[in-house]
């Protein structure tokens, strides 16, 4: 049985460092192994619901602006903190899009992750707390972690659609507080945070003195509502570290690239981990990533339009499903609905994927307010959205 596959979040490891016996392995990922796993096994016919991956094929300009970086036998280290021209469409790209105040010196390459890691690292010493959304993605706790800082989440309620709120984030300001973590959209809700709780962060960073990081990757996917940049506010960019990526917006995802953006007084300590670490980022997707962002963008805006759809046709789907109930998601590609039977978020997750083949992420991976709910994500077709959802129903039908 692959049950007893999703119980174990965290693996043994015989004489592992002790920081690593609070950093649980992702719960997206795992979900993802073992639905490989089962394929492995002749299990053949599974919707995955879980990762977050856009189905899309990759821009055609960008792939060929790879192939050209190929030919041209662009194959070697670049400088460590990414080669000028893609830094410099970074910041260009930010000061358009989002007013963002950078040049290319504020910019440097490499992975989202990496640079959340990195941040995290960087700027968190031993017992800092870092204040972030509950729920949110399971990376941000590791990350804290990892860094000696201890998460401190503040709860966003389903009945107010998920709102990391100004009012929330004051009441949780204490005298350890050294950041505080912003994700909009935000994945696994897809809510969208508002102007004015935007601004109401802002200025409790300013008022206390923190820093923020502000991880921006769906930024593009975004339905209702508009997304503000907190480091185009005013005050906020000499405090603020910015996390974009082509891995959502582009559907880049194995491409493995994107960027912190921050005063070159942070930079510069990113980019020394980038030199012990990673060293560079891939040279040829580096060019091609200066063509994802230079080049046209009508790739983006269709699947913007599908992501859309898509979110309508899954809320459709879900309103037959009666022991379901979910806010409407404003960005991102994902639902967190939560369920009315009496099992835990892993359990209903390794039922649905025994009973119904279908592989859903449980919410408890996402923070302590996500038990009780299912992360499902609906970037995948609309053919096996309707399929995946369907089941959904008839199995929980049987409960």
């Amino acid at each position: 049985m692959h049950k007893e596959l999703l119980h174990t979040l965290v693996m043994p490891v015989p004489m592992a460092a002790k920081r690593m016996s609070s950093v649980p392995e992702s719960g997206t990922v795992r979900i993802a192994n073992i639905v490989s796993k089962m394929k492995q096994d002749g299990v053949n016919d599974i919707i995955s619901f879980s990762m977050g991956e856009p189905d899309f094929p990759t821009p055609e300009n960008v792939t060929e602006a790879c192939k050209a970086s190929l030919d041209r036998h662009f194959t070697h280290y670049t400088p460590s903190a990414g080669i000028p021209e893609l830094r410099k469409a970074v910041a260009e790209r930010a000061m358009a899009d989002n007013g963002i105040p950078c040049t290319s010196a504020n910019v440097i390459i490499t992975p989202a992750k990496q640079a959340i890691f990195m941040g995290m690292c960087s700027m968190v010493d031993e017992g800092d707390e870092v204040i972030l959304p509950d729920p949110s993605w399971g990376t941000y706790e590791a990350c804290i972690r990892l860094a000696g800082g201890v998460p401190r989440y503040v709860g966003s309620k389903s009945g107010t659609d998920f709102r990391f709120t100004c009012e929330a984030v004051a009441e949780a300001i204490g005298p350890k507080t050294r950041m505080i973590l912003l994700n909009t959209p935000c994945n696994p809700t897809g809510a969208v945070m508002t102007k004015e709780d935007i601004r109401g962060v802002a200025d409790l960073a300013k008022d206390h003195d923190l820093l923020v990081m502000s991880d921006e990757v769906y930024e593009k996917i975004i339905f209702e509502g508009e997304h503000i940049s907190i480091a185009s506010l005013d005050g906020m960019f000499d405090r603020t570290i910015t996390v974009n990526g082509v891995s959502k917006s582009y559907a880049m995802t194995g491409w493995r690239l994107g960027w912190a953006i921050a005063p070159t007084s942070i930079i510069k300590y990113l980019n020394t981990l980038q030199t012990h670490s990673l060293t560079c980022c891939v040279s040829f997707v580096q060019e091609a990533t200066v063509e994802a962002l230079r080049g046209p963008q009508d790739s983006v805006a269709d699947m913007v339009r599908e992501f859309r759809a898509r979110r309508d046709l899954v809320m459709r789907c879900l309103d037959e499903i009666p022991t379901l109930n979910c806010s409407r998601p404003q960005g991102a590609f994902y639902l967190f609905p939560t369920f009315d039977h009496d099992m835990s978020s892993v359990d209903m997750a390794a039922y649905l994927l025994e009973e119904a083949h279908v592989a859903v992420t449980p919410g408890s991976v996402f923070g302590p307010s996500g038990e009780g709910h299912l992360r499902i994500s609906y970037a995948c077709s609309r053919e096996d959205i309707v399929e995946g959802m369907g089941r959904i129903r008839d199995a929980l039908a049987k409960l």
